[in-house]
């Protein structure tokens, strides 16, 4: 007699879900599960990012883990889902995009009392796939996770990675690759995108159901601010502005290029959403562009501060309808063009350890910006190697800078003479204090296209050392780490073939 063994339908992760999206409607995504992968593997994981969510992570080691994370095994509680929304792409409407291979997992409770959503990128076909396999291949997830790590390491607002599993499944991009999915997490995924989607489409309803459901969960003061005659939807449009301004200053200051700022991927939140081809700069050049694709620079270095604004007046627009007064929009829009240079000067200040602002303090920054874009120094080690030396002089007589800095420029007068400029502004502030604000301000460790490049090298032989060892470095950047300074070091001449485009 055969006596038939019940197995459980889905796997508990014990995990609190409440799912706040999914409680908006069905017209604003499409239920569904997500297609497995064969023989899912492991890459990586954060074990900071576990513990956040209230997960052992040990467990992520775990075959079951593998399988839940790869999209294999249902998951207690979660509600799968693929979200719509439409956008610009390059400066272009783009109409009805969406989710076309990322599936919400769900919404849970995190360790402090916040609610965070799961997102499995690369967990295959959606409705909103657009002929696309729904699919990510390794090369791109190892990138997305170690980048989300390292923003976060360098505090700067981002979604994060919990972990990233693969599969021997093949994914055509230029060539055959392989397989992976990275799980993302966030407090919203929430784009401009999706705002643009039905105010595009004169769907009004939804768009106040949004706009409702995004002040009330995540703007709350809006709802009763007095500005705008009290208009609670200008003042989203306010304050989103300011988070953004202020995400785009800090990009700004550590050197990191996005590469493609398109509307769909800008968060309502003011997170560092989608990476694709981003890059952190190596030398400086103002007029970098880090896409492949980019074949204008639309989304060069030195213009995304111009594309933030652009993308802030197309959210404008969408929620135009529900601001009433165009007056409104314009002057909550019309904020950024204070608080971004206001915002980038004290980045720059922080750089420079000067403690409080004083008057000439802008042309000092630019003075050393325009020589390190006139040699193309490499910004990471210039201003680590800086913050070494302001930190190492005592008192508040800095002398001589050493060949250590001084080396990093050809035109070594133009930079004595700026140097010393710089020498009378840190005699009007304590140096230990300075030198110690610089060492939390530049990094010593960002993830440089090379190292990433090593690290998939190395992962597509199934050897995902490299990605643990970034990992540990990249979520703290400000450390030394002693006997890994190789990671830190100029970037070798064959870094600058390196071509990241659009695919993944």
């Amino acid at each position: 007699m055969n006596i038939a063994v019940e197995t459980p339908l889905d796997l508990d992760l014990g995990l609190t879900w409440r799912n706040r999206f999914a409680g908006l409607g069905s017209t604003f995504y499409t239920n569904l599960q997500p297609t497995p992968l064969p023989a899912p593997y492991w890459v990586g994981h954060s074990a900071a990012m576990a513990r956040e969510l209230g997960l052992d992570p040990g467990w992520l080691s775990s075959d079951a883990g593998a399988q839940a994370f790869t999209g294999n095994a249902p998951i207690r509680g979660a509600q799968t889902l693929a979200s719509v929304y439409s956008g610009h792409q390059f400066g272009q409407w783009a109409g009805q995009l969406g989710d076309g291979r990322a599936i919400l997992l769900g919404e849970v409770l995190g360790a402090h009392g916040q609610g965070l959503e799961l997102q499995l990128k690369g967990a295959g076909r959606t409705p909103y796939s657009r002929m696309g396999d729904g699919r990510a291949v390794l090369r791109s997830s190892i990138r997305e996770f170690l980048c989300s790590e390292a923003m976060h390491g360098l505090g700067i607002p981002t979604s994060q990675a919990l972990c990233i599993t693969g599969s021997d499944a093949p994914v055509r991009r230029e060539t055959m690759e392989t397989a992976s999915v990275v799980t993302r997490v966030a407090p919203s995924f929430i784009r401009f995108g999706h705002f643009e989607h039905f105010a595009a489409r004169n769907q009004l309803e939804p768009l106040q159901q949004l706009a409702d459901f995004v002040i009330d969960q995540y703007y709350p003061e809006c709802r009763h601010s007095q500005a705008f005659g009290g208009n609670p939807y200008a003042a989203l449009l306010q304050a989103v502005t300011a988070r953004t301004a202020e995400l785009i200053a800090q990009w700004q200051a550590v050197g990191f290029c996005h590469g493609v700022m398109n509307t769909d991927n800008m968060s309502i939140l003011g997170l560092t959403l989608d990476y694709g081809p981003f890059q952190f700069l190596d030398g400086y050049n103002p007029d970098h562009i880090c896409n492949h694709s980019d074949d204008q620079g639309r989304y060069a270095y030195d213009q995304q501060p111009n594309i933030g604004h652009w993308n802030l007046f197309c959210l404008g627009q969408a929620l135009l309808p529900l601001i009433g007064e165009r007056d409104y929009a314009l002057a909550a829009l019309e904020s950024y063009k204070t608080i971004y240079p206001e915002a980038m000067a004290r980045g720059l200040r922080a750089k420079l350890g000067l403690l409080d602002a004083q008057p000439g303090d802008q042309a000092l920054a630019e003075g050393i910006l325009q020589l390190l874009a006139q040699e193309h120094v490499d910004f990471t080690i210039f201003w680590r190697r800086l913050s070494h030396w302001v930190a190492k002089t005592p008192g508040n007589a800095p002398g001589t800078a050493p060949n250590a800095v001084r080396d990093m420029l050809v035109d070594r007068d133009a930079l004595d003479a700026w140097l010393l400029q710089y020498q009378e502004r840190l005699a009007q502030v304590d140096t230990a204090l300075a030198g110690d604000l610089m060492l939390k301000t530049n990094p010593k460790f960002v993830l440089r296209n090379h190292l990433g490049e090593q690290a998939i090298r190395l992962a597509n032989q199934k050897d995902f050392s490299g990605v643990h060892t970034l990992l540990a470095l990249l979520e703290t950047p400000f450390d030394e780490h002693p006997g890994y300074d190789t990671y830190a070091d100029f970037p070798p001449d064959w870094a600058s073939s390196i071509a990241i485009s659009c695919s993944s």
